[in-house]
Order: structure tokens, then sequence, then C-alpha cells
């Protein structure tokens, strides 16, 4: 059975936030992505070629913060962070802190493949862009008046912020939503891929990097057991090693991909007070979108015809 799961982003995605516009919105853009990947397994391609078709399209919308609407740093300039993983070799590629890429999950999909590498990152990673051909784009394209009255709200002080919907900083600090967008495929073949893809947090500094760039981390893919991509507050996904360690409670307790998820999701993370969620998919086409958050952005769609996309608990 062939399969494809997308989510973008997770947090306190509450239904009296949204205006019935912003949900048809974010629903319209979750089904593009879908159809776009699934399209590509349906004509038998790969997981890879498909988790890279859905991400591109959740790049290319204003609403996700990954590519065009990544939010702002400390700076007051997008630095864009992505990973791939092919579960039938374990090949793997990822790039962060890049600037001005349209698409970083091509990128990272270039260093998989043509870099002899696994991670590159600043001004190497755009180098290597140029030499490969990326589509690049200028500073007026990634701006939106959304993102930049989120940032305005807190560019003088020291906080940061997840993603979010309200700009009043008092609201800003409680309504969180992570914005990384992320897509799991299991192909025809039985092949798995994961990747994800993020803007990171508004006001960050020093050049942070979170969790979804990280290879077994916010990323991961191995046909012996699953494919997983990770939204949520990076730092504790981090500490928590969170994709592999869904991979390993598959493979060496046997635990279904349900059962891991939940462990990691609800257990280990929520005792690290990580907040956010997971999508996953195995070997047989079987998914399963966790989350310990109010909200998660997410959809699937099967071979068997079963699709879904939703947004709330």
């Amino acid at each position: 059975m062939h399969t494809l799961v997308i989510h973008g982003g997770a947090g306190t995605i509450v239904k009296d936030d949204m205006t019935p516009e912003l949900e048809k919105a974010y629903m319209d853009g979750l089904r593009d992505a879908l159809s776009a990947g699934f399209a590509v397994l349906e004509e038998g391609g790969t997981a890879v070629n498909a988790v890279k078709a859905a991400l591109v399209v959740l790049e290319d919308h204003i609403l996700f913060n990954a590519g065009r609407g990544a939010v702002f740093t400390k700076k007051g300039v997008q630095e864009m962070d992505a990973a791939i993983m092919d579960g039938s070799s374990l090949a793997a590629g990822a790039v962060a802190g890049i600037r001005n890429v349209r698409n970083p999950i091509e990128l990272a999909a270039e260093v998989m493949r043509n870099s002899n590498h696994v991670f590159l990152s600043g001004k190497g990673a755009n180098d290597f862009a140029i030499k490969q051909g990326i589509k690049l784009e200028p500073d007026e394209y990634f701006f939106s008046q959304f993102r930049y009255d989120q940032w305005k709200a807190i560019r003088d002080s020291d906080r940061y912020s997840l993603d979010h919907t309200h700009l009043h900083l008092e609201e800003l600090m409680r309504d969180k939503k992570f914005g990384t967008v992320g897509a799991v495929a299991c192909d025809a073949q039985g092949h798995l891929a994961a990747a994800t893809s993020t803007g990171g947090m508004t006001n960050k500094k020093y050049g942070r990097i979170g969790d979804s760039p990280l290879i077994g981390i916010g990323t991961y893919a191995n046909d012996a057991t699953c494919a997983i991509s990770c939204t949520g507050h990076g730092e504790m996904f981090i500490r928590a090693v969170a994709s592999y360690d869904v991979s390993c409670l598959m493979e060496y307790r046997q635990l279904s991909l349900q059962e891991a998820m939940d462990v990691v999701v609800n257990k280990k993370l929520k005792s690290l007070n990580g907040e956010g969620g997971m999508i996953g998919v195995d070997g047989k086409g079987q998914h399963a979108m966790v989350f310990n958050s109010a909200g998660m952005y997410r959809a699937y769609k099967n071979s068997r015809g079963e699709t879904d996309v939703l947004i709330y608990r």
C-alpha cells in the first residue's frame, strides 16, 4: 500500500482563533501539497520524490513557516533549514541557516545526491545551491506583512517566538504554533522517505538551529522501521532524539508505529515539557499522526482511497 502523510506545524491551534477564510486557506494548502506528493506515488514514483514534491508546495505557500512563508530572525532576515532521507539506502541530505533559496528541500535533496556530504550550513550551503543551479529569490519574495508584523512586535525584546497567529505581544507568548512542514511516504515498492523544512523561530538569534534538519531528530527514514517528520519545540526534540527513538522502539522492542510514536510524543517528550507532534509511516503503508498540543495541521492519503485533512485535536 502506498501512503503519503504531511504536516504543516503543530501547537496551540484552536478553532476560536481561526477565521473561516484562514482555515480554508490552510486546508487548501494541505490538500494541494497532498495531491502533488500523492500524484508521484500514483505514477510509480519513489517515496523520496513524493515527499519532496509535497514540501515544495508547502514551501511556496505563504501561510506555512518554510520557504516563502519563513519567519524573520533577530536581524530581520529569513534563515531556513531542511532535511530529506531515503529509507532504502539511509542516504540523507540537510541544510541549515540558508538564505534566498526558494525551496530549501530541493537543496537538501541535492546535498543528498550530489555533495558526498550529509549536512551543509550557511554560506557554504548557499554556494553549493548556486553551483547546483537551485532557484534563488530576492529578499522581497520572502516578505509578508503578516510575518513582518509578528517580528516587529517582539524584535526589540530578547524573546523569541514560535510561529503564531496573533500580533499582540502577550498573545504571541500565549499562542504557540510550531511552524514546520513535513512529509513521509511509503511507495509501491515499500520504500520509505521523510522530509522536513522550516523557517525556525521568529526573532531567533546566534544562528539557532532546531530539530528539523537534524537526521534522527526532526527527520528520519529507514525501510526496516519507519519514516518520521517532527514539528514542535525543537530544543526538546533534539534532547529526546525524537525520530530515531521511534525507529529504535520499533526495531528493538517490536512496538507498532502508533505505539512507538505514542511513547515518544506523549511520554518522553512530555516529560521534557516538549510540545508538538510527528507524522509517521511504516513499510506496510500504515500511518500515524501523533501530537500532544492543541492541534496539528496534517493530512494523509493512501492507495486504498482513504484520505483526510485535519487541523484540530
